[in-house]
């Protein structure tokens, strides 16, 4: 079954248009729901919408509001919502581009979108974008309807995809410079400091696998819910007990200590097998000369 657009429309860059149609990159489908219920019969707990003067209520008798003072409502219809917008508003329009980077993580959403070409006349255009984002490193700041609101996105190339990240604007979220304040600043010896880049630089990771981290959420949750219609009893899990150390600079050397161990341990086969060519190619240059005298 193919994957279900979540958007059709172009991307606007002056005189240029880029038909485009977005796919959600989030996958919900590796979720477990819990339901809630009467915790007495286990029935589910169903929610209704309720008018205080008129009682239970149908979607139909629903609006939207806006409380501009207290008591005192102004209703939002949605087709005078689309009057505002103007047709261009159906596109991705790009207000410039910036250097690759230049946007924070905190500033994204969390929604993210595979921007593909709409049809064929959106391949050359889509195929042009990218490799001119690539080849400058530059992303795309841009302003798209989706969703029934306005919502400031970034582009960037991902492989040979443009991906499209929803944006939150600048004042949604927290300055961080309310928390410096909590922040203290101890004193740290030079020691201390060569310590703990010793101990960066041993947990290195040579190659990153993605995919090799597990929802361990998921994982035990689903462990838990075939234990409960097993009927086995659950029991809690002990952490090992780790080794008391008070000290920290004790505790640095430590650290610093088991991930060389283990940064080593991991580095062996590599280096016997090294060994064992260079003994190999010896022998070969010592039968050869060998040959050659005799």
């Amino acid at each position: 079954m193919a994957p279900r657009t979540s958007w059709k429309g172009f991307i606007k860059l002056s005189l240029v248009s880029v038909p485009v149609k977005a796919f959600t990159a989030n996958n919900t489908s590796e979720d477990v729901r819990l339901n809630q219920l009467h915790q007495d019969c286990n029935q589910r707990v169903k929610y209704k919408k309720v008018c205080p003067e008129h009682g239970e209520l149908a979607s139909a008798d629903i609006v939207s509001g806006y409380e501009y003072t207290k008591g005192q409502y102004v209703i939002i219809e949605p087709d005078e919502l689309s009057k505002l917008r103007k047709e261009s508003d159906k596109s991705i329009n790009i207000d410039g581009f910036i250097k690759a980077g230049s946007v924070d993580p905190l500033f994204y959403s969390g929604k993210t979108y595979y921007l593909l070409p709409d049809g064929v006349a959106g391949d050359k255009p889509y195929a042009l974008l990218h490799r001119g984002m690539v080849d400058d490193d530059v992303h795309a700041i841009a302003q798209i309807i989706i969703a029934g609101r306005e919502q400031l996105v970034l582009l960037r190339p991902m492989d040979s995809m443009i991906l499209m990240t929803v944006l939150q604007h600048e004042k949604k979220v927290k300055d961080a410079g309310q928390f410096l304040e909590e922040l203290n600043k101890p004193k740290v010896t030079k020691e201390e400091i060569t310590l703990t880049k010793t101990l960066i630089n041993a947990s290195k990771v040579k190659k990153f696998e993605f995919g090799s981290f597990e929802d361990n959420y998921v994982k035990k949750l689903t462990q838990l819910i075939q234990m409960k219609i097993d009927g086995q009893e659950i029991v809690a899990e002990r952490d090992p007990e780790e080794p008391k150390i008070l000290n920290l600079m004790d505790a640095l050397k430590k650290s610093v200590a088991e991930a060389q161990a283990v940064s080593h341990k991991t580095a062996a086969p590599a280096g016997k097998k090294k060994t064992k060519m260079a003994g190999s190619t010896s022998k070969r240059k010592t039968a050869a000369r060998k040959k050659k005298s005799g």
